[in-house]
């Protein structure tokens, strides 16, 4: 999903929350925007407008519920939504710490899992949100760092009462959120080596200070994605386990295929990291290159100058006593001896191919 479906999103968002103005639970700015779906085989339901209390009092047993936050700064709704399901404390400070490294901790009623949500704007660096998910036996909860996501397209098949996800729990829906977060590190990784080819050709033609500056970016964005992703890897893994059951046994090949994935973006990472120290060493070699061609024709225009410097510098000199000063052609002879060795190291040079 494109980035500015995500600015859509934040535009419908915006628009509900003008529409909340005057109703007595109106949602601030400050606080967070919660959406729930609940569906079955048979049902399907939204509901974006309702205050916590009664939000949650929605949730059905014999349905899936998947509960989403926008915002991590409204405390109060998150300490509602903590209580009502028994989320851990420790879970919640995770959650909470929108620093921390994607991880997985299995707690007596849930699954928690956490990770980074990536976005690349054009003529901009990474753009990061940081995402929680909260796995329950007929609920899904996540909780978003900012508003919007690019999960409508996921929202839409839900809606459809033909969708596999209608006819699976929440571990289901799980594996799809996570599928299609790491999906969009594909597409980082892609306009990532667009750049790297955009780069090695301006290098090739003209390197400049600028090159050297977006390698040197691109180097850094590297090492934070290795940071994203490898953790990543480890959480999958633990997921994949299945110590406490939260995840169904048919629904565990998903999860390894989204493994797999995680496996081949870090490999991809590992060539691409490898593509820009090989980038660096290009740039390198063609500005000495460029600097030792430049040097060279310095080098040979200064050797055809030293005779004839020489030669201008002695008769260029006041005595008297200088018998060629008195020759009548003598001017034209000292000039066209002067042509003779300038066409003849010219000739020498070529011959050499020094340029």
């Amino acid at each position: 999903m494109k980035r500015n479906d995500k600015i859509k999103r934040k535009a419908v968002l915006k628009q509900v929350n003008e529409q909340l103005i005057d109703h007595p639970h109106k949602t601030k700015d400050h606080e967070g925007i919660l959406e729930l779906i609940s569906y079955n085989e048979n049902s399907f339901s939204i509901e974006t407008d309702l205050p916590v209390e009664q939000l949650l009092q929605q949730c059905g047993r014999d349905q899936v519920n998947w509960i989403n936050v926008d915002g991590l700064s409204d405390h109060e709704l998150i300490k509602k939504i903590s209580t009502h399901f028994d989320l851990h404390y420790l879970l919640v400070e995770d959650m909470m710490n929108t620093d921390h490294q994607p991880k997985a901790d299995e707690y007596d009623n849930h699954l928690f899992f956490t990770l980074k949500m990536l976005y690349r704007i054009e003529g901009e660096s990474i753009d990061y949100e940081h995402i929680s998910f909260v796995l329950g036996r007929n609920y899904l909860l996540s909780f978003q760092e900012k508003e919007g996501d690019f999960f409508d397209s996921l929202r839409s098949r839900i809606k459809q009462d033909t969708s596999i996800i209608r006819k699976r729990g929440a571990d289901y829906l799980f594996y799809r959120l996570i599928d299609a977060i790491v999906d969009s590190y594909y597409s980082i990784l892609e306009k990532t080596g667009t750049q790297i080819e955009e780069i090695e050709d301006n290098i090739s033609n003209n390197p400049t200070v600028a090159d050297f500056q977006q390698i040197q970016k691109l180097r850094k964005e590297f090492i934070y994605l290795r940071k994203m992703v490898y953790p990543l890897r480890e959480a999958l893994n633990k997921v994949i386990k299945n110590e406490d059951d939260f995840i169904e046994d048919r629904n565990i090949k998903y999860f390894a295929d989204v493994y797999d994935h995680v496996i081949h973006l870090i490999d991809s990472l590992d060539t691409y990291k490898d593509l820009t120290s090989t980038l660096m060493d290009l740039y390198m070699n063609t500005i000495n290159y460029r600097m030792n061609e430049v040097m060279k024709l310095l080098t040979v225009i200064t050797t055809i100058f030293i005779p004839l410097s020489f030669i201008a510098g002695v008769y260029g000199m006041n005595f008297r006593n200088m018998p060629e000063l008195e020759t009548h052609n003598g001017y034209y002879i000292v000039l066209g001896a002067m042509g003779a060795i300038f066409l003849a190291m010219i000739g020498y040079f070529k011959y050499k191919k020094w340029f």
